[in-house]
């Protein structure tokens, strides 16, 4: 379904199960995937654009300065799902990131450092960590950040390019 959509295609071909290393954009897909909850994902890819005007292109740092005020403006922009559970739990998992920085130097590292583990053990570990963070959630960013392997079939032309960047999930 997802290669020649126009939304879930190009999604499917040069991001989905690809290895992301920047706390920014892993930052972003841990975000994304938490407002896809009860929604679909083609919702989130066509807001996706908003989103990152929204939150400043998910800087890591400046999201977890957020106040009040940005509350007040995120929840009342319409370009983004506008869940107040949400929203704030973006904020706290900015600085959720922060922390992670000054104790394993980046997002990445942490996810490295428990790596490898089930996606029980996962999710067990994020929602500890993290706010709003369930089972698909933490499965869907594991698979579509390269740290769980089943994003795509051995079939899938795509698969090939994935492994070439060696995703954690290979590594085991």
């Amino acid at each position: 379904m997802a290669p020649g959509h126009e939304w879930h295609g190009p999604y499917h071909d040069t991001e989905y199960g690809f290895p992301l290393r920047s706390d920014d954009e892993l930052f972003e897909r841990l975000i994304l995937e938490i407002n896809q909850a009860g929604l679909s994902w083609l919702t989130i890819l066509k807001k996706r654009a908003a989103f990152r005007a929204a939150y400043h292109g998910f800087e890591v740092g400046r999201v977890a300065r957020y106040g009040a005020r940005d509350v007040r403006r995120l929840l009342g922009d319409a370009g983004i799902i506008r869940n107040r559970l949400k929203v704030e739990a973006a904020i706290a998992n900015a600085k959720t990131v922060l922390a992670l920085r000054a104790s394993h130097g980046s997002f990445a590292a942490w996810l490295d450092a428990h790596h490898p583990r089930s996606k029980e053990e996962w999710v067990k570990l994020f929602k500890k960590t993290f706010r709003f963070t369930g089972g698909e959630i933490v499965g869907e960013f594991l698979m579509s950040t390269g740290y769980l392997s089943g994003a795509h079939r051995e079939s899938c032309p795509v698969y090939a390019k994935i492994v070439r960047r060696k995703p954690a999930w290979l590594q085991q």
